[in-house]
């Protein structure tokens, strides 16, 4: 029986800066013919929330078309900045490491993010992490808005493909906010929180997180906690 484990993205494996805020605003003005005055606070929120709130924040009404074709467009702006992607972002330490060493354990690696998944690809092939992760099973920013639902998710298309059960105990979410924690535990997961974004080790222990790591520069460490995160 193999271990699921669900990466986080930004702030975890790589972080591009201010550079998503930025296509943001141009694709804002590209879809609505209005500048971007505001963009909703993306702190572990999916594609699909951020959209709809800064579509709002605007006094623009989300209808399901526009929020696609908001989508659409960002997948099409972030796939014409991949060469800035890899020159204005960084690849976290250890990400690549960690990744690598898991490959020889008994996971499948896949993604939990709130990116759309054409971003999220994107961001991994800057990076050349792509080949470590199981894109078609894991779950994303346009799959629903919430993030407890696309735990849920991934482990149902996982078992699907790979035709074993994952539960509470053979599913780990690895990602750096509260927000990760939550949607581990509501979607039915356990949580390594890695403390590389906003919030430190004690924010991600108070929000329930089984393990907190400093990072990710300790391969060793990582393995065990994803390891030891599944024992009953």
């Amino acid at each position: 029986m193999r271990t699921l484990v669900l990466w986080d993205v930004d702030h975890t494996l790589l972080s591009i800066g201010d550079l998503s805020g930025q296509i943001y605003a141009e694709v804002f003005e590209d879809v609505t013919g209005r500048p971007m005055q505001q963009l909703a606070d993306m702190t572990g929120r999916t594609d699909r929330a951020i959209i709809t709130a800064t579509l709002r924040l605007h006094g623009i009404e989300p209808t399901e078309d526009l929020v696609v074709r908001f989508a659409t467009a960002l997948g099409r702006a972030f796939d014409a900045r991949r060469a800035d992607l890899a020159a204005r972002g960084k690849e976290l330490p250890g990400a690549r490491a960690a990744l690598a060493a898991l490959t020889r354990q008994p996971v499948i690696q896949s993604l939990l993010t709130g990116n759309m998944e054409p971003i999220a690809r994107c961001k991994l092939a800057a990076f050349c992490l792509g080949e470590f992760v199981d894109f078609s099973v894991g779950a994303y920013g346009l799959d629903d808005a919430e993030r407890p639902p696309l735990v849920r998710l991934a482990r149902k298309r996982a078992e699907a493909k790979y035709e074993q059960p994952f539960d509470e105990y053979s599913t780990v979410l690895i990602g750096d906010t509260p927000l990760d924690v939550t949607a581990g535990h509501e979607g039915g997961a356990r949580v390594v929180a890695v403390a590389t974004g906003a919030s430190d080790s004690d924010e991600l222990r108070s929000a329930g997180a089984e393990i907190v790591l400093a990072d990710l520069t300790d391969t060793g460490a990582v393995v065990r906690a994803v390891l030891r995160a599944t024992q009953r």
